[in-house]
């Protein structure tokens, strides 16, 4: 099968499969108050609206209608997943934006409050520009990006053939070392560490040879695995036939789910057995499955999948009770609550989410480190997005939302080396990869390297102007700050003049006296992997030997501009002005 017919059977599938906890889009009522202090301000091609947090929610969505009597409808902003946000700002630059606006909160993905009082659009600044305030005072900044990136199923690693003329299991783990240590990532998750192609159950008997070789080139790499126990060998599949992704990772409940048990009893064992008790009851994570709310990923009922949970919970525990267990590493964030009700251990909770922030599952955690093991611009296979400006942007803006709510963001994934729907054709072919194959950095790999430049400590901000906190957002550390212009709306991915704007950045408490200001940027110019592939030509699906050769001298991000010289007034306040594209990443770097 063709990739562009793998990839229409999957669309397929995924539109008619949909969560199995109840049908797509039907959504119950919660027992919390609508919010309150709704405002929507208008500006340059945008709308921000924002609103009072409501406790013990755990995100927004936010409606739109022509007139205060409705109908109110979700403002769409293309994510393809979930249609809302965990907390304000909210910039709407949709098409049609304007109006009347509401805002409901969630207690659940499935469970809304009802709506705020609507509110109609009020005027905003009459200068389209914001300016960003840095103080002085410091606190402890989360690098939520270092917790965990995702990889395409680790038996790659070992794979010996070819795309684009590059070794893949070379590739992928050169990949792989690179975002451990240009982006300080430390742990990876990946699928089917159980499939067949692992060998891992012969004729009744277990064989952890092929694990043995994959988890040593993981930790060779500087990395700590996040096991994704599954899928299902096909000796205790009861239903072998039913499979996902080419490489036929079978999704079927176990025939025996003692059977399955014992399986992770011995898994678990082996790998304390071989890498210390200590290593893994301290560095590892072991998560049930993935995604089990889709029938895509699961052909059981729900409650064969807590079932599955319960006695796979169990094993691990029986192994070492320290040993960290969760899930459901669903998709949507479903079935959280129903992951709440297990009888079992649950030490963490997983889930998904894309196309927007991560949502505020605080209030239903109970105190569990939150695990978003999988996260991203889109769900959508091989969409131009990913290869985009656009995503880099979106990446920040989930990165600076989560930072000290939750144990990890994943990005999903390090590598462009990715079979799910078929191997890559070209180079640039709308892949999930950080990195393209070849490992040359996408603007979403520089966006994450310009964030490791704020450091350890974190400086305080405050933004006004239009489109604040909204669209522009900062993020100050050290002495260098982070500033991005960014929409969620999907419509806008290859820019808008409209949006673009000039962006003040004021630092406070500086030395007064001559300050050195450097500039590095992320933008249509600047760290733009597609730009300089169509320099090039851009017409073969992969670079010739020549072309490699260009593209790898480049893969770098300089500086944007000569560094120039500022100087700070006597009250120790120093301004820079920037143009900021929309979408476009800035760091000002003083020193």
């Amino acid at each position: 099968m063709s990739v562009a017919s793998a990839q229409a059977s999957w669309s397929a599938l995924m539109g008619a499969g949909g969560a199995q906890d109840r049908e797509p889009g039907e959504m119950v009522e919660a027992d919390l108050p609508a919010p309150t202090g709704v405002r929507a301000v208008g500006g340059r091609d945008q709308v921000t609206v924002s609103w009072d947090p409501v406790p013990d929610a755990i995100g927004y969505v936010v409606y739109r209608a022509g007139s205060a009597e409705g109908p109110f409808e979700v403002v769409d902003f293309g994510g393809g997943d979930v249609l809302a946000v965990p907390h304000g700002p909210f910039a709407d630059t949709t098409d049609g934006r304007g109006g009347w606006y509401a805002v409901a909160a969630l207690a659940t993905v499935a469970a809304s409050g009802p709506l705020s009082a609507p509110v109609r659009v009020g005027p905003g600044p009459a200068d389209a520009r914001v300016t960003v305030e840095v103080g002085s005072g410091t606190v402890p900044l989360h690098r939520v990006w270092r917790a965990m990136v995702g990889s395409e199923h680790l038996s790659h690693l070992l794979s010996e053939e070819s795309t684009g003329g590059r070794v893949i299991g070379t590739d992928l783990s050169n990949a792989l070392r690179r975002v451990h240590e240009e982006l300080g990532v430390a742990t990876v998750r990946a699928h089917g560490i159980l499939c067949d192609d692992l060998a891992v159950v012969r004729a009744g008997a277990y064989d952890f040879t092929g694990v043995d070789r994959v988890y040593d080139a993981v930790l060779a790499l500087g990395y700590r695995p996040v096991v994704e126990l599954g899928f299902m060998p096909r000796e205790l599949a009861h239903d072998p036939s039913r499979t996902v992704f080419t490489y036929a990772g079978i999704i079927s409940p176990p025939a025996d789910p003692d059977g399955w048990a014992d399986l992770v009893r011995a898994l678990v064992a082996h790998l304390v057995d071989r890498y210390g008790r200590d290593e893994v009851r301290d560095n590892w994570a072991f998560e049930v499955w993935n995604e089990a709310n889709l029938s895509v990923f699961w052909s059981g009922t729900p409650d064969e999948y807590w079932r599955l949970y319960e006695v796979t919970a169990r094993a691990v525990k029986e192994v070492d009770p320290g040993i960290a267990v969760g899930g459901p590493g669903s998709a949507a964030v479903g079935w959280i609550d129903g992951q709440l009700a297990v009888d079992a251990p649950v030490d963490f909770l997983s889930t998904h989410v894309y196309g927007t922030p991560p949502l505020d599952l605080r209030p239903l955690a109970d105190g569990r480190p939150l695990l978003w093991t999988e996260w991203g611009v889109t769900p959508t296979h091989h969409h131009p997005i990913n290869d985009t400006v656009f995503a880099a942007a979106f990446l920040l803006r989930g990165m600076r939302s989560a930072a000290g709510r939750v144990a990890a963001l994943a990005p999903w994934v390090a590598s462009d080396h990715f079979e799910e729907l078929g191997r890559p054709e070209r180079l640039l072919h709308g892949g999930f990869g950080l990195l393209t194959v070849g490992n040359l950095a996408k603007p979403k790999f520089w966006a994450l390297k310009l964030a490791e430049r704020l450091g350890e400590v974190e400086r305080p901000v405050t933004l006004t102007g239009d489109g604040a906190g909204s669209l522009v957002e900062a993020w100050a550390g050290g002495s260098g700050v982070l500033v991005w212009n960014g929409t969620l709306d999907q419509s806008r991915m290859r820019g808008a003049a409209g949006l673009d704007r000039l962006v003040t950045v004021r630092f406070t408490g500086v030395a007064p006296g001559p300050h050195t200001v450097r500039v590095w940027r992320v933008d249509d110019r600047h760290g733009n992997i597609g730009a300089r592939w169509a320099a090039l030509g851009g017409g073969a699906d992969w670079p010739d030997d020549e072309q490699w050769l260009a593209l790898a001298a480049e893969d770098r991000l300089d500086e944007a501009e000569p560094a120039h010289t500022v100087t700070a007034d006597a009250d120790g306040t120093v301004s820079v002005e920037i143009k900021l594209p929309m979408p476009g990443i800035a760091y000002l770097e003083l020193s």
